[in-house]
């Protein structure tokens, strides 16, 4: 499809600050961009809370709905989740004049749970993101046919449904979760079954941001071909190798990244998969330094895994993507940087490019002294080599 095939107008309540919204805005556009969908405009309202039937207010919904006819618009994308009576209402004032395509509502959740389901490559994921999809689903029913159908193997259209046929999807949803419940609870069986035999080695998980260069930086350290690409979610499926540093050995992990906002349903969903990060003795969490918010990312990686059970894991910070910092005027001192990221309570940090494999041996050297001290507490006669 050529770009502009599918356009979108995107809506968020400007938040803390107007170039806050400007940055949740654009990370909107990316997301949409990742599943084929282009923002051909931005709306923004200062409001104290969404208005309780359309988010924004009737005169800016008005505004909104000239600029989408004008346009020929076929979504909106809002950055926040919708209740049930907003997406409702939100569909029948965009579509309530005749054309020849009908204009779809987008919330954050619904468009999250898309990119997982396009990304999710293993039974697991796939489980875990149909899981999600139907749990989101069933308090939405009304006018999420074209979901509902991708969840039954895409079996036609549905037209004008009754309230009978909305309570016979609801039971068919149902029993779908109750189904895909149990699946995951054999996968999970097998999974821990995976898990035991790897007791004695110790283990370390990369977390962070989505599209932070952690598939990277996986790849330069264990000499791994895991998909890296400069996209949001590339990595859905969690990925662990062996890796050794002088002869000292352990299991490096690359799993989901997190985001702003992550759908609730989703993080329940892939608790089996998070059992990599929860379960790790130490923690990279690689971070993308040169983002002008790369502080609020870290913020909400830090409030992710103390909801997930890992907020007590010791972490080495890895502040990726130095070259294109290095280019700004005047230089950054890097030195002083790590004092600031001390004080906030990462005792270790590291500045790398994993694009430029710049100071990639420091991180190595880092992870090898915490991985020692793991080491020889689980085999504390063994000889290690410093030769790494």
């Amino acid at each position: 499809m050529e770009k502009n095939d599918k356009k979108a107008v995107l809506i968020a309540l400007i938040g803390q600050s107007p170039e806050e919204t400007v940055e949740h805005l654009d990370e909107l556009a990316f997301l949409a961009e990742t599943i084929g969908i282009y923002a051909a405009g931005r709306f923004t309202q200062k409001l104290p809370h969404p208005d309780v039937r359309t988010f924004v207010g009737k005169g800016k919904l008005d505004e909104i709905k000239n600029f989408a006819q004008a346009q020929k618009i076929q979504f909106v994308l809002v950055d926040d989740d919708l209740s049930a009576s907003q997406l409702k209402n939100l569909e029948k004032h965009f579509n309530a004049d005749e054309k020849e395509y009908k204009v779809r509502i987008y919330d954050r959740s619904l468009l999250i749970l898309d990119i997982f389901l396009m990304r999710a490559q293993t039974a697991q994921a796939r489980t875990q993101v149909e899981l999600a999809m139907n749990q989101y689903l069933l308090p939405r029913l009304t006018r999420m046919w074209t979901h509902l159908e991708r969840q039954r193997g895409g079996t036609g259209t549905r037209g004008g449904a009754g309230e009978k046929e909305i309570e016979t999807d609801r039971r068919v949803i149902r029993d779908q979760i109750a189904k895909l419940k149990e699946e995951l609870k054999k996968i999970d069986k097998q999974r821990q079954t995976q898990r035991k035999s790897r007791e004695g080695t110790v283990r370390v998980a990369l977390v962070g941001y989505t599209n932070v260069g952690k598939s990277t930086l996986m790849n330069l350290l264990a000499k791994a071909e895991v998909k890296a690409e400069n996209k949001l979610f590339a990595t859905v499926d969690a990925t662990v190798r062996k890796v050794v540093i002088g002869n000292v050995p352990f299991l490096l992990s690359d799993t989901v990244g997190f985001i702003r906002k992550l759908p609730h349903h989703l993080i329940e969903s892939f608790k089996s998969t998070l059992d990599e990060v929860r379960e790790a003795d130490l923690l990279l969490h690689v971070v993308d330094v040169s983002h002008p918010f790369h502080d609020n990312q870290i913020t909400v990686v830090k409030k992710t895994l103390a909801e997930i059970g890992a907020g007590t894991i010791p972490v080495i910070l890895v502040l990726n993507k130095i070259d294109q910092l290095k280019q700004e005027e005047p230089p950054i001192e890097f030195e002083n940087l790590k004092g600031y990221y001390r004080q906030q309570g990462f005792e270790h940090t590291v500045f790398v490019s994993a694009a430029r494999k710049e100071n990639i041996e420091e991180l190595r050297k880092l992870i090898f002294d915490e991985v020692r001290k793991k080491h020889l507490m689980i085999y504390p006669h063994y000889i290690v080599s410093e030769n790494y």
